[in-house]
């Protein structure tokens, strides 16, 4: 037998029983929450052309995609993000729906990654967008849901840090910085890399303010001060639109009452290239990674013909579920109320008290037996089940109580009548 018959492929996994259960239940009160901003869900095809990911803004590189051919030689991905196919969405089948258009999605991405840290090959991508309003009140709102999604998830101890790309790119502009120059700085004011950005910064000559000023971008995070700060020192007029944008947004969030949640990170630039405006990611403890992003993409839908404003976010929940590990698992798990052993002469009332007792939203298993009860309650002690009901040929039934190891009697009748 070949070894590859019995393994997955690097950066894919199977997910099982209880982890399958709870990511599921996870995913069911995430959608609950998009719905109730009214966010309407829909599926975006797994294969698409790589012409769609392959668009004038580099979004994703080409060697990070699952590529392959179809029968007529064409270019195929399995995609590696849901947000771009809701932008040719709105630029083709949806172009003369009214606007704002709000969507929701809940499906698996493809992305070759480094593996490890809990990142995947294969991982299920779930998000919204907004399209059409460019308002501060549509990045606020989108913000919140972002918020209440992870808490709906049931995650507590998080941190949502807030950047806006137009603060960097005033500067930017002031400074003369090459385009070349422009993407590499923005790395390296990311990774928070001080001494690359000095080396860059130091090939142009700028006023002194505007230096310091740059030079200071990795280390431009912490609290919600940091934008009265920046106000009375910063003189580029899209610079200091940018953060004004940035006061609007938590303004509102504060109406919200979610300001608690919020961070300021200027020296948040790496992304997707799309980001044109307020940008944002979600930290929390155990992963050494953002398990939320999200940000203002205007630029989008045009590559698929059509102008139209949109902000978004996504969330990994693999990433989720790696951040509250244990607790989640104990929420959720699948469980069977009773197991129902019986003959086979007792095959029809097992049947029929199975199926009485599923309509009243109990889990039930059955069990034909060969001999005594030990089987059944040996399998349902393995499966943590706490009752065993045996059906005797006589018409009998025995119900076992395994939690407090009491066995009493009740009839057919009794059960098909209850409620």
């Amino acid at each position: 037998m070949s070894k590859w018959k019995i393994y997955t492929p690097d950066g894919v996994q199977d997910i099982l029983f209880d982890e399958c259960y709870a990511k599921k239940e996870m995913e069911g009160r995430i959608r609950k929450t998009f719905r109730s901003y009214g966010f309407y869900e829909i599926e975006t095809p797994t294969i698409e052309f790589f012409d769609v990911f392959s668009t004038d803004i580099e979004s994703f590189p080409q060697e990070g995609m699952v590529k392959f051919f179809d029968q007529k030689g064409r270019i195929l991905v399995l995609r590696p993000d849901i947000t771009v196919p809701v932008a040719r969405i709105t630029a083709t089948k949806n172009r003369d729906v009214q606007l704002p258009i709000k969507y929701s999605y809940i499906g698996n991405v493809f992305r070759f990654n480094e593996v490890g840290g809990g990142r995947q090959n294969e991982f299920t991508q779930v998000g919204v967008e907004l399209l059409g309003d460019s308002s501060c009140e549509s990045d606020a709102e989108i913000i919140a849901v972002a918020i209440n999604t992870l808490k709906a998830a049931g995650l507590e101890n998080f941190q949502i840090d807030i950047g806006q790309v137009g603060f960097f790119n005033g500067l930017a502009e002031e400074a003369g910085l090459s385009e070349k120059d422009i993407a590499g700085i923005s790395k390296l004011i990311d990774r928070k890399d001080y001494v690359g950005v000095e080396e860059i910064v130091d090939r142009y000559s700028m006023p002194d303010e505007l230096r310091e000023l740059i030079l200071k971008l990795p280390g431009l995070f912490g609290s919600l001060d940091v934008i009265e700060k920046l106000k009375k020192i910063t003189k580029n007029k899209k610079s200091l639109a940018a953060i004004e944008n940035i006061e609007e947004v938590i303004n509102i969030l504060r109406d919200y009452g979610l300001t608690k949640y919020i961070s300021i990170d200027l020296g948040m630039l790496k992304g997707p290239d799309y980001d044109t405006g307020i940008i944002f990611r979600g930290f929390t403890y155990g992963v050494g990674f953002p398990i939320l992003s999200g940000g203002r993409y205007d630029s989008l839908t045009s590559t698929f013909g059509k102008d139209c404003p949109a902000i978004g976010f996504s969330i990994g929940i693999n990433m989720l579920m790696m951040a509250l590990g244990k607790t989640l698992l104990s929420k959720d798990r699948p469980g069977v109320d009773s197991l129902i052993c019986y003959k086979k002469n007792s095959r029809k009332s097992a049947i029929e008290i199975a199926e009485t007792l599923r309509k009243q939203d109990m889990n039930i298993e059955t069990m034909m037996l060969g001999e005594g009860i030990e089987k059944g309650l040996e399998y349902a002690r393995s499966k943590q089940i706490g009752g065993v009901i045996l059906i005797e040929a006589d018409g009998r039934i025995l119900v076992h109580d395994l939690e407090n190891d009491i066995v009493s009697e009740t009839s057919i009748e009794a059960i098909l009548n209850s409620k």
